[in-house]
């Protein structure tokens, strides 16, 4: 079974304000609450035990005609090295999210593309760009550039694939989405030789995005690795096992990783600390990646909210929301705590908050030094916990202005969802055979 490790770098576009990240991020969690409504009904303990889709072999399409050649040269990677750079501190794509190179097409055409756990489909912007395509790094795929691309036609049953699809004239599958953040795209559906540093994953389906309106950055797409049939690790289960793992850095300029395969566990064995495993629950609905939270600690001390607060709405961890997002009570014991304990130590602070951030401290005249914060910690079902790192704790906007990085859902029965912000330098394991996930401090 392969194991590659992925280097993976940011996308070097100027940064988002802080009003466009943190209003993309609420839009992708109404978005996420929205498709969790409905598909689903009652109480999260009744929606347990659904199966998983199961991987599909290809159905090959016909060839697209043949025109000029273009490639592109791989970034420089190291051989037994990986990095992952912050795009969540404001460097642009889909809000919070961290990049990945990635090779298509026969000659390779390297692009990087965005990582998110929360999506199923792997798509990126392809030539003839229809109506608009965004300014991306690289050039623009091409699909009739690839001698191995092929469009996979109306009558496939891959075709079932998308949740809007239409024929082309052609009679080939297309399809439109409206985005977690609200960005709508256009694409054709078909299927290329995908290559991850020195692998290569024949037949791999994906979306060609011909027309897409979105705040995407410079990246050239999406690397989807949810749970649903069409994701990377669904379609590479035979190559990878349905393993990776990822550490997304403290700072904007760190490097991090993402491990593919067999290779993401080795690693958790072989750290310093041990691994904090907790169960990867499985519900019916959506594609996310669904974890048990039961409780929070400030300075140590677990807060006095009921369990049933965190069962009733849920939990799902996703890389590519910025902001964790709680049950208003669960919150409202959170904020109280941290707001008492950051008074002790000094901060004033201050009204009103930043967009959906209420509760901001001022730490002017703190100059560059270490601002000493209470300690905050996510406990998991078996015992696991997040105790999250310290640039994990306050969204900085400015230094008069610095909120805690944690929000309330519209509801208690909305579900939780455990952001970038608070995964930052920890080594987040997926087992999805095994079904846990592992939490590894100090990883990058």
């Amino acid at each position: 079974m392969a194991h590659a490790r992925r280097w993976l770098m940011r996308t070097g576009v100027p940064p988002l304000s802080h009003t466009e990240i943190l209003t993309a991020d609420q839009r992708r969690v109404q978005y996420i609450h929205r498709l969790l409504s409905e598909t689903t009904t009652g109480s999260l303990a009744e929606r347990k035990n659904s199966e998983e889709p199961p991987s599909q072999q290809l159905v090959p399409g016909p060839p697209p005609p043949s025109s000029g050649s273009v490639s592109s040269s791989p970034p420089a990677m190291p051989s037994n090295q990986s990095s992952l750079s912050s795009s969540s501190s404001g460097s642009a794509l889909l809000t919070g999210f961290y990049v990945v190179p990635i090779g298509l097409g026969t000659p390779t055409q390297w692009y990087a593309v965005a990582l998110d756990t929360g999506s199923d489909m792997t798509w990126v912007q392809c030539r003839p760009c229809v109506v608009f395509c965004h300014k991306q790094k690289e050039p623009i795929f091409s699909p009739a550039n690839s001698s191995t691309y092929a469009n996979i036609p109306c009558e496939s049953p891959y075709c079932s694939d998308h949740d809007v699809k239409v024929c082309s004239p052609g009679h080939n599958c297309a399809y439109s989405l409206n985005y977690t953040d609200y960005s709508y795209t256009m694409s054709t559906y078909g299927h290329d030789d995908l290559t991850l540093h020195t692998d290569t994953i024949k037949d791999f389906r994906f979306r060609c995005s011909h027309n897409i309106w979105g705040r995407f950055g410079h990246s050239a797409g999406v690397m989807g690795l949810g749970r649903g049939r069409t994701s990377l690790m669904v379609q590479a289960a035979s190559k990878y096992g349905g393993v990776f793992a990822y550490c997304l850095p403290a700072d904007p300029t760190g490097t991090g990783f993402l491990e593919l395969g067999p290779g993401a566990t080795a690693m958790v064995a072989a750290a310093k600390a041990p691994a904090r495993l907790t169960p990867m629950l499985t519900y019916k609905g959506p594609r996310y990646y669904y974890v048990g939270l039961t409780g929070i600690k400030v300075g140590g001390h677990l807060l006095p909210i009921s369990r049933n607060v965190f069962s009733t709405a849920g939990t799902l961890i996703d890389s590519g929301t910025v902001i964790t997002r709680l049950p208003p009570s669960a919150y409202r014991q959170l904020r109280s705590a941290s707001a008492k304990d950051v008074a002790v130590l000094g901060y004033q602070q201050v009204a009103p908050g930043f967009e959906f951030l209420d509760t901001c401290f001022n730490l002017t005249g703190l100059g560059q030094g270490i601002v000493p914060l209470p300690t905050v910690s996510l406990v998991f079902h078996g015992g696991a916990s997040l105790d999250v790192d310290a640039t994990g704790i306050l969204y900085v906007a400015n230094v008069s202005r610095a909120c805690l990085a944690f929000a309330a859902n519209g509801r208690d029965t909305d579900m939780a969802v455990i952001g970038s912000t608070q995964q930052k330098t920890y080594s987040v394991m997926y087992d999805i055979g095994k079904k846990v996930i592992g939490f590894t401090p100090g990883a990058c």
